[in-house]
């Protein structure tokens, strides 16, 4: 067996020759062997955009509830304990890799992905733990997810848009049928998109789910400073959420909504305290003259260049932007149109990463898009910090591994 959570993580990553694997009959054998039945309540998010957050504003509401909450969220950007918080703080080294000794002694010669291994590892913590709530982020799709090995209370999706359509579909109609496999039978299922397909109503009315749509059961006022909860339960006058963005609320209604169609006792007050306390690091967030954004689809580019334009700027906004391959870089671009004065361009360190000669093929198709070009990201931060002034902003985003190849050149006490 490894000796360290960093040999683990050595070790798992090369037990399947690839890194995406659709489907769950492996994981069932793996789960049945470790005697892995939780006995809490799971709450499961899935959706294009906006799952991190949810699950955020989920665990703070009900962590300020008096809960004992788990949280499995995907990918992390400095460190793997991001992924898997009990209580609210990040598992500590020795609860996780007790956790993988226990999933590499009951997947015996069964191949498990990376993402696969973590979440049985996470479940296992969870029960370790024996938290009340467990929340469970969606790694990609949700039908053939590993997560969906586990049968949740209820359901949350909270946006379909293009992301993955090598595994998803080419549509959003298929896309939405890939998501809206995570619901069940008679349990609830919330949906803040409002503009669902139809794929996801039929399969709703297929699976016998208590479907609840955003504009229809449950939605939101916006105020100058607040907003109103509509909903069965209606609650006016909430702090506007710490995360920052229209659809944000979106995300909140929908959190509120979950709890409501669960049954959970939250109070008003640790509604509010937690849409207030919460904290989720690239989601626009500011670092001095820096904006941190792991957005890398044209939905989250959209939502980015909305949250640019709703802030006054009296100098350039300088983007340092960098992405994987296999992304729709175009369309990243095409979204951000008219917010961006420069680019800066870098390739990203990883076997996905688009090289630079990817990147410029992006720009030349999106007429009036100049880039510069630099080796590495430090070499752009460099560059910006030289050039800007006082008054200019600095975006960093275009993956997760943009936003943790910054944060390394930060200090640990300046990352905010």
């Amino acid at each position: 067996m490894p000796d360290s959570l960093l040999a683990w993580l050595e070790h798992i990553e090369k037990v399947h020759p690839r890194t995406i694997e659709m489907g769950l009959e492996r994981l069932e054998k793996v789960k049945a062997r470790m005697g892995l039945h939780p006995s809490f309540r799971i709450f499961t998010v899935g959706g294009t955009n906006g799952k991190g957050s949810t699950c955020a504003m989920l665990e703070s509401m009900l962590l300020h509830a008096g809960y004992r909450v788990g949280c499995y969220t995907s990918p992390h950007i400095l460190r793997f304990n991001e992924r898997i918080r009990i209580n609210g703080f990040e598992a500590d080294d020795d609860e996780i890799a007790s956790a993988f000794s226990v999933v590499e002694e009951g997947r015996h010669s069964v191949s498990l992905t990376y993402f696969e291994y973590t979440t049985l590892a996470a479940v296992k913590c969870f029960c370790d733990a024996k938290v009340d709530i467990a929340i469970l982020e969606v790694g990609l799709g949700g039908r053939l997810d590993a997560v969906n090995l586990f049968d949740p209370d209820c359901s949350v999706i909270s946006s379909i848009d293009f992301d993955h359509m090598d595994y998803l579909g080419e549509t959003r109609e298929a896309i939405g049928y890939e998501k809206a496999g995570i619901m069940r039978r008679g349990k609830p299922a919330i949906c803040s998109d409002p503009d669902i397909p139809e794929s996801v109503l039929a399969h709703a009315a297929r699976t016998g789910a208590r479907l609840f749509r955003i504009g229809r059961d449950f939605g939101y006022e916006r105020h100058h400073d607040s907003w109103d909860y509509r909903g069965e339960n209606e609650r006016k006058g909430l702090p506007l959420p710490a995360l920052k963005g229209e659809f944000q609320l979106m995300n909140a209604s929908a959190a509120i909504a979950a709890i409501d169609a669960a049954g959970l006792a939250v109070d008003e007050e640790s509604i509010r305290r937690g849409l207030q306390d919460l904290k989720l690091p690239g989601r626009f967030q500011k670092i001095g003259n820096f904006i941190l954004d792991v957005g890398h689809n044209p939905q989250a580019a959209r939502m980015l260049a909305e949250n640019l334009g709703s802030e006054s700027c009296l100098g350039k906004t300088i983007a340092i932007f960098g992405m994987l391959a296999d992304k729709d870089i175009e369309g990243v671009i095409r979204e951000l149109k008219g917010r961006i004065s420069e680019w800066l361009i870098f390739p990203l360190d990883v076997p996905r990463g688009a090289d630079i000669e990817r990147l410029k093929l992006a720009f030349s198709r999106e007429d009036g898009e100049a880039c510069t070009a630099f080796h590495s990201l430090k070499d752009a931060r460099d560059h910006a910090c030289a050039t800007s002034g006082e008054n200019d902003r600095i975006v960093i985003f275009g993956s997760f591994y943009t936003v943790a190849d910054f944060m390394k050149l930060i200090p640990p006490g300046q990352r905010g």
